[in-house]
């Protein structure tokens, strides 16, 4: 029997790794519910080769443009998540809408769905609580495909959590891990944007280069696995063939070890664990190389300092994600320097509103956006303020 699948972000490079897999499997799956922004030629292109039954465009130019070619198809458009209503729930939904604006269509999807697949981290990040009761009440099963929080799933499976001594996230490094301080200084977006490990969208390279991803991702390990934050940390392993470790407290490690492609979590969490990868045309044969591990240098990557405040307050990590998104587009527009990111993040912390937003949990999307409005806001004014 064929499987309902939806995607929040079919356009993007989740989105599409989903749809590959998709394309080799063929015959399992019936496209359900698509969701993009702004890219008119993909999604004309998807709507041609896929057929699902509903797209939702968010971008109003562009939904005009799509609905005016193909408003006698059966295929069925909206310009947002709030009118859909459907006759049954998807089996499957990837959740690959990036920022804060994939929390609300998440939480949609995780009443018209059996299985969420998350690789949205500020959904996760900013509205855990909701998307959790939620799941709950619908009893959905929520499982992350990031690369990291699905190999720490895996490996706490059948495990004691009272035997765990500590859960380590690595991170490859990006392009700045031999670097020096100095040479920071003059970092631009294009240096940035090249990872050598990893070929991602803007923003996330940019935050693997920073390591404020693994920043984030600590947050994220915490809320997904109730965990207490001492209990992960972060490891340079620039090989990115190790995503996560569990070290146990009678001396034993286990670890989780895959190339680095997003489809191999993908693809074991929409067929749970059981495919021959083979078929993916992904090649996993181990490799007998030296594996490198090194602590972080926090003088290359000041930002993992945050990791001692991250989780501070209740929306502290709200608070920093809405930052670090202007500070990264600030930076990407070349109207702040690269090391500035960090310095800015500290400034909001230290702003002497922050504990009035700080101290807040949020128990609706509309008390999450006045904090991350708040955030925004200062970061933009203390940004004009020094570079006016």
């Amino acid at each position: 029997m064929k499987k309902f699948i939806s995607i929040l972000g079919s356009t993007g490079s989740v989105g599409s790794s989903t749809l590959s897999i998709i394309d080799l499997k063929k015959g399992y799956f019936t496209p359900h519910i698509f969701s993009a922004n702004k890219n008119y030629k993909l999604i004309c292109q998807q709507i041609k080769k896929y057929r699902p039954k509903i797209f939702v465009i968010t971008n109003l130019n562009t939904f005009e443009r799509v609905f005016k070619k193909y408003k006698n198809s059966e295929v069925k458009f909206f310009k947002d998540f709030k009118s859909i209503k459907v006759k049954f729930r998807s089996d499957i939904t990837v959740s690959a809408i990036p920022g804060l604006a994939g929390l609300y269509p998440t939480l949609k999807m995780t009443q018209l769905s059996k299985k969420v697949l998350l690789a949205n981290k500020e959904s996760i990040i900013c509205g855990w609580d909701l998307i959790l009761k939620k799941s709950k009440r619908y009893k959905t099963k929520l499982v992350p495909i990031d690369s990291e929080h699905y190999s720490i799933l895996k490996l706490l499976e059948n495990q004691n959590i009272k035997s765990i001594k500590k859960i380590y996230l690595t991170a490859s490094g990006g392009p700045f891990l031999n670097y020096n301080k100095n040479r920071l200084k003059k970092i631009t977006p294009a240096q940035a944007l090249r990872h050598p490990k990893w070929k991602m969208g803007k923003k996330i390279s940019v935050d693997s280069s920073t390591l404020m991803n693994k920043i984030l991702e600590l947050v994220e390990a915490q809320k997904l696995f109730d965990l207490p934050i001492n209990k992960v940390d972060i490891i340079i392993h620039p090989n990115s063939l190790v995503h996560a470790i569990l070290e146990l407290k009678n001396g034993l490690m286990k670890l989780i070890y895959h190339e680095t492609s997003m489809k191999i979590p993908l693809a074991n969490a929409m067929f749970n664990g059981e495919l021959d990868i083979k078929k993916f045309y992904i090649n996993n044969s181990f490799k007998f190389e030296n594996l490198v591990f090194k602590k972080v240098d926090k003088k290359i990557f000041p930002i993992i300092k945050l990791k001692n405040i991250i989780t501070k307050y209740p929306a502290t990590p709200i608070i920093v994600n809405a930052a670090n998104e202007v500070l990264v587009s600030q930076f990407l527009s070349k109207k702040i320097p690269f090391l500035d990111i960090y310095k800015f993040i500290l400034a909001i912390l230290k702003d002497s509103n922050y504990k009035k937003y700080a101290i807040k949990k949020p128990i609706t999307i509309d008390q999450i956006n006045v904090i991350d409005l708040w955030a925004r806001s200062t970061t933009i004014k203390k940004i004009k303020k020094k570079y006016a």
